[in-house]
Order: C-alpha cells, then sequence, then structure tokens
C-alpha cells in the first residue's frame, strides 16, 4: 500500500510539473528550483524528485551538472530533426488509423474546428488552450488508433518536445492550420485510402516545418 501511494504521488507531480512546462510557466531552459517547485506546488522531495527524473528520462528536462537542471531548450536544427521523425511516424500512424475512429468522434472534432474557424472570421478569436486541445486531441486519437502503443508513446514524447520549441503563438497559422486538421479528419473515415491520409498528415507536418523556419530566418 505505501509503495502504491508513493507512485500515486509521484504521478501527482509529475502531471502538475509537465502542466507547468507545457503551459510555458516552466519556460524551455528555466533552471529547475527544487526548493521553489516544492513550495508552490505543495509537494514533498521525494515525489518530486521521482518526478523530476521521469522527465528527464523523457528528454523534457536536461541535467548540466549534479546539481543543475533546466527544462529543454530546443534549437532550430533538433526542432527541425524533431519534425522529420513525426512526420516519418505521425504519416504512418494516419495511415494505419484510417477506419479506426469512431465517425462520431470525427464529427465532434470537425464541428469544433469549423466553430474556431466562424467565430475568427467573426474576430471572436478562440483562446490559445481551446487551440491546442483540439490540436493534441486530434493528434493523439490518430497515434493512439494506429494500434501501436509504444508508437503512440513515441509520437507523444516528440509533440511535449516541439510544443516546448513552439510556445510563441502563429497567429497566421491558425485557419491555415484548421484546414489541414480538416483534411485530415475526412481522410480518417472509414470509405478514405490509408495514403490520403498519409498525405494530408505529411502536408500538414510540413507546413509546421516551413511556417516556423520562415519565421526564424525572418527575424
Amino acid at each position: 500500500m505505501a509503495n502504491q501511494a508513493e507512485t500515486r504521488l509521484a504521478e501527482d507531480a509529475y502531471n502538475r510539473i509537465l502542466a507547468h512546462i507545457m503551459s510555458g510557466k516552466l519556460a524551455a531552459g528555466t533552471v529547475i528550483q527544487e526548493k521553489v517547485l516544492v513550495e508552490e506546488l505543495g509537494l514533498s522531495r521525494t515525489p518530486m524528485r521521482d518526478a523530476l527524473l521521469i522527465l528527464e528520462g523523457e528528454g523534457l528536462l536536461v541535467r548540466e551538472s549534479r546539481r543543475v537542471v533546466r527544462v529543454l531548450s530546443m534549437d532550430l536544427s533538433h526542432y527541425v530533426e524533431n519534425l522529420a521523425i513525426r512526420r516519418l511516424l505521425e504519416c504512418e500512424a494516419a495511415a494505419l488509423a484510417v477506419g479506426r475512429i469512431p465517425e462520431d468522434s470525427l464529427d465532434r472534432m470537425k464541428a469544433e474546428i469549423e466553430t474556431l474557424m466562424s467565430n475568427h472570421e467573426a474576430r471572436k478569436p478562440a483562446g490559445r488552450e481551446a487551440v491546442r486541445r483540439i490540436d493534441e486531441e486530434l493528434h493523439r486519437t490518430i497515434a493512439e488508433a494506429a494500434g501501436n502503443r509504444q508508437l503512440a508513446e513515441i509520437v507523444a514524447g516528440l509533440r511535449r518536445k516541439t510544443h516546448i520549441f513552439d510556445l510563441k503563438n502563429m497567429p497566421e497559422r491558425f485557419l491555415e492550420t484548421c484546414r489541414e486538421h480538416l483534411a485530415i479528419i475526412e481522410a480518417l473515415r472509414p470509405d478514405s485510402e490509408p495514403d490520403a491520409a498519409r498525405q494530408a498528415m505529411y502536408r500538414h507536418i510540413n507546413a509546421i516545418r516551413e511556417s516556423i523556419v520562415r519565421r526564424l530566418l525572418q527575424n
């Protein structure tokens, strides 16, 4: 029972620290200060240290010395490499997921995206979290529907790293991203061909890469 309680505490600490990283509250390059996290999150040191070790193992934290651990900070080359791996895996996942996602789930995600687009065009833009949520749901659903748990776990880890790199908003990509997501959803229908889903995902990830590279080269 004690071990189960310790595991739950470590999982809770992991989820809470991860949420801070994904939201940008613990920004890329930030040095992790254990004492501050303990006080801020109301954690005890043991589960927090266990959680930090898990995040380090996932590559979201990087150890520089025995005492210094930072939130991952990716440069452009690492980001592009990450996207290249995502493109390989997520395109294949999309092909495998065709016909495996319930139509009502696809319809619901489609409706949510179309609502976001309508609100955007009516000058009622959605909050960043709403946009991120549907993006995360779609990509996670595809990876899980592919039927390979290890693939889904790897994709989730890669997406977290690109999320850390890409925390700044890119409003010029909003409608384009929505259209790409709608194309992916239609390509996942039971009457679709796996290669159509593969190509829809390929175009989406390629467009992300090109927009990020273009923006960074302009700065």
